[in-house]
């Protein structure tokens, strides 16, 4: 990649903090979600300011969903721009679980031991009943990168910059589901380097 890109996660919501598996359903952001999505947007200000980099000279993009949403609306107004001038792209959606979605794993485990077992013995090819796996996950976005053209700000969800990590940085597909994507820090990525601000 000859460009840049910011890469932030939505911000926390109560499903996060529940550990429920959110998924494609809709839940909105919390108080502390919108306070880590305005941190975020003053993180990139300052990395704009501090390369002497102009804002408008960026795409925006984001996942349709209302967390992301509400994201990059709150990253926009710190960085003084349009709040709703962004692209929305269905291709940036979190990947799915299926009936799986809003149960936590310790609920699915009461209910269905074996495949809580089989989905820890290979995170990375395991489909819920429903869902998409995070190799189905990895297709899906590997599809899309190269369609990004520019330097380009990008919100987006957990599971999805799992596997732009590994693809941008050819990360081992085992590895690939367990990175932790923390949702206060903001990912840039230049070529093969990568600094979490």
């Amino acid at each position: 990649m000859s460009f840049t890109m910011i890469f932030i996660r939505h911000g926390e919501t109560p499903w996060n903090v529940e550990g429920r598996l959110q998924g494609q359903r809709e839940i909105d952001i919390s108080d502390r979600g919108r306070a880590q999505a305005r941190r975020n947007g003053r993180t990139v200000r300052a990395y704009f300011e501090a390369a002497g980099r102009d804002p408008e000279s960026f795409a925006y993009l984001a996942s349709p969903m209302r967390r992301t949403c509400e994201t990059m609306r709150l990253v926009r107004a710190e960085l003084g721009l349009d709040p709703d001038a962004f692209e929305r792209h269905d291709v940036l959606k979190e990947l799915t679980f299926g009936e799986w979605e809003g149960f936590t794993m310790p609920e699915l485990k009461a209910r269905d031991r074996a495949s809580v077992r089989a989905r820890r013995a290979d995170k990375w090819g395991f489909v819920p009943p429903g869902g998409e796996s995070y190799q189905c996950l990895s297709r899906r976005i590997a599809d899309w990168l190269p369609t990004v053209k520019k330097d380009a700000v990008v919100v987006t969800h957990g599971g999805v910059l799992r596997v732009l990590r590994g693809l941008v940085f050819q990360a081992p597909s085992s590895c690939v589901p367990m990175r932790p994507i923390d949702q206060d820090r903001v990912l840039i990525v230049q070529g093969r380097l990568g600094t979490w601000l």
